[in-house]
């Protein structure tokens, strides 16, 4: 299965200069956050697949103007042709806003799925805005990682961990990443990934 990862920055290529043909086996859509709304209407109306998404930092637009055809999984876990789907979006508290977590907020986030998960035996994606702690992240606390995510991994060792929030531009930040059983990519811009 083809996933389109979309985080971050609108992109040029699919914003300005859409063609079908390139998208044609794209089958599921998941933005990491920090998206414009309509964009991510826009990739629902012409892929014509399912756009999952989380919340981003910079997503309060989102709360009166959700994306259109699109589904928010933050605090959820979805289960799509079989792949089970964890959604945690938002970044480190650094201010007063929507979206923003501390780690024991995050915490208590991720220990609310905990019966989901256990019904589930676990999940093989994670979704997030913002990356692990150590893991791709910056050391300024918007862009600082967080702990509960590491555990996440460690205690499930789902498949994949998509994150956004720290851009590829800001320095050698690779797209992808290898922790233990887990590949971590960075969906910043796009990336096309096969599941």
């Amino acid at each position: 299965m083809k996933i389109l990862l979309v985080s971050d920055a609108e992109s040029r290529y699919i914003w300005d200069f859409f063609s079908k043909d390139t998208f044609k086996d794209i089958e599921l859509v998941i933005s990491c956050g920090d998206l414009n709304s309509s964009y991510l209407s826009y990739l629902a109306t012409m892929i014509h697949v399912p756009v999952l998404y989380v919340h981003g930092n910079h997503d309060h637009n989102y709360i009166e103007n959700p994306p259109g055809g699109c589904e928010c999984i933050d605090d959820k876990l979805v289960v799509y042709k079989g792949i089970r789907i964890l959604g945690l979006g938002g970044s480190m508290k650094y201010k007063n806003g929507p979206f923003l977590y501390t780690e024991s907020e995050m915490n208590k986030r991720i220990n609310k799925l905990s019966f989901n998960l256990f019904l589930k035996k676990g999940f093989d994606i994670l979704v997030s805005h913002a990356p692990a702690s150590g893991i791709n992240d910056d050391n300024d606390l918007c862009h600082e990682g967080y702990r509960c995510f590491n555990k996440l991994l460690d205690k499930y060792s789902p498949k994949y961990f998509l994150h956004g929030h720290v851009h590829m531009n800001y320095g050698k930040k690779p797209r992808t990443t290898i922790y233990k059983n887990t590949t971590i990519i960075n969906a910043y811009e796009y990336y096309i990934l096969e599941y």
